[in-house]
């Protein structure tokens, strides 16, 4: 069990497909003190925290809080985040001094055209980037998150060229949840499926002939024919979310049984035990025409 721990929701990006949406606006960061208590109650049964939020990296306490962290026990603290405060060296060596172990930095597009559009963010590629490079050259292990959207689906092959480059760990490709902003105008961000998955598949070759680790999140498998075995779910640990208003147990049953959703074809799919199936928002936007089982 890890525990994945909001620790707020202000940010330097405000990404077009968010799907913290706009908590920033309606709920204020948390302090100091409530984050070290949660980080202590959280620990029994979890050896993992993953620091999130909005963008942790905004926090002046975010050493302090690693730090206690790996004080009372966590073996392993990775920090998600869009990585432009990376670019900060000293910074970045505040963090691993106080026991980070790994970082997932997002990465979601092969050019500052395409990523500073959707993160909304002028300059953040560039930030970005050299977090990541930054990372890398302090020995951090680097494990990059990509949201698959129609504005970045057919650059996905050039992303991935990009990720072998920057030597990382491994990369995702996670399809689009279509909640909190991308919620708002989900058929000008969510790509269908049948338009997205040639790309998604060069990408996952590119990173596959390179010996790079590398996923997808959120894609059916009967649409990944020969790469069922890049689809991260079977491998996401179990997970304790603390949110807003609301703790998740076990992220791994909500995911399956809110969050996503099975149809039609997936009645004597041969895979349908395996397959979580799409975001149940998917086929509430475009049905399930284009599912096919898997004989």
């Amino acid at each position: 069990m890890r525990l994945d721990l909001k620790v707020g929701w202000s940010c330097n990006n405000r990404c077009t497909f968010c799907v913290q949406g706009d908590k920033r606006d309606l709920y204020p960061d948390r302090d100091t003190a409530s984050l070290r208590k949660l980080i202590e109650e959280g620990r029994p049964g979890s050896a993992e925290l993953v620091l999130t939020g909005g963008e942790p990296t905004v926090r002046r306490d975010l050493p302090e809080l690693i730090a206690h962290a790996r004080a009372v026990g966590y073996e392993r603290v990775q920090l998600q985040t869009n990585g432009r405060m990376l670019c900060n060296r000293p910074r970045l060596a505040a963090l691993i001094s106080a026991g980070l172990t790994e970082v997932s930095p997002a990465l979601h597009g092969p050019d500052p055209d395409t990523h500073d559009a959707l993160t909304r963010a002028p300059g953040s590629f560039k930030q970005t980037l050299r977090g990541i490079r930054n990372a890398r050259e302090a020995g951090l292990p680097v494990v990059l998150n990509s949201v698959v959207v129609k504005a970045n689906v057919r650059q996905l092959p050039r992303m991935a060229e990009l990720f072998v480059r920057l030597d990382v760990v491994s990369f995702q490709l996670a399809f689009v949840h279509a909640l909190g902003t991308a919620g708002q105008d989900v058929a000008a961000i969510m790509p269908r499926f049948t338009e997205a998955m040639p790309w998604i598949l060069r990408a996952l070759t590119v990173g596959r002939a390179a010996g790079v680790r590398c996923w997808t999140e959120a894609v059916p498998l009967c649409f990944l024919p020969g790469f069922e075995h890049h689809a991260s779910e079977p491998r996401i640990p179990r997970t304790r979310i603390v949110d807003a208003e609301m703790v998740v147990p076990d992220y791994t049953a909500t995911r399956r049984d809110e969050g996503k959703c099975k149809g039609p074809a997936c009645v004597g799919c041969a895979v349908q035990t395996l397959c979580e199936g799409p975001w149940k928002e998917y086929p509430q936007t475009y049905g399930w025409d284009e599912f096919r089982p898997v004989a």
